[in-house]
């Protein structure tokens, strides 16, 4: 993983409970623009960041798996959804599914994805910082912090906004 993004986690790291504070004073303040802004951050810092240099949200944070998720990739594998089930899933604490261990199995050692195209639907709006309804998404931003390089980012260009 390069060192700047290693950066990115420490700082993040440091700065819990400052960004947690600050997000629960963003979702207090629903600012009309939050949208906007944090799409315009999410834009900015994935025009340097590179998943494929990183990975570690395929590696520490499993999706879970709704029914047409287990469809999808059941059928892409040429097999019955109870079986992919069996071998790849497990039931959480939440009763959802989620892979049976970490990292994802269809995590290449190059930080590809094997199942690109057929993968869950959480896969596809990772890190959520993208997302309309951002505010209903800020504890999940406050843990992506520490997880994603590109939140990190975000988080902090948010309080550059805000912190005015």
């Amino acid at each position: 993983m390069k060192t700047a993004y290693l950066q990115l986690f420490e700082n993040a790291k440091s700065k819990r409970k400052e960004n947690k504070k600050f997000l629960e004073r963003l979702k207090k303040l629903k600012p009309a623009n939050l949208d906007e802004v944090t799409n315009e951050l999410h834009e900015t810092a994935f025009e340097h960041i590179d998943c494929l240099q990183c990975g570690n949200c395929c590696r520490t944070t499993g999706p879970l798996l709704k029914s047409k998720d287990i469809e999808r990739l059941a059928k892409h594998f040429n097999q019955r959804p109870a079986d992919f089930t069996e071998r790849y899933l497990r039931i959480d604490e939440d009763r959802d599914y989620v892979f049976k261990k970490m990292p994802c199995p269809f995590l290449g050692t190059d930080n590809y994805c094997s199942v690109y195209e057929h993968r869950p639907g959480a896969c596809r709006d990772y890190p959520h910082t993208q997302q309309r309804k951002i505010i209903q998404m800020l504890g999940i931003t406050y843990h992506n912090t520490m997880i994603c390089p590109a939140v990190a980012e975000v988080v902090e260009g948010l309080k550059k906004v805000y912190n005015k």
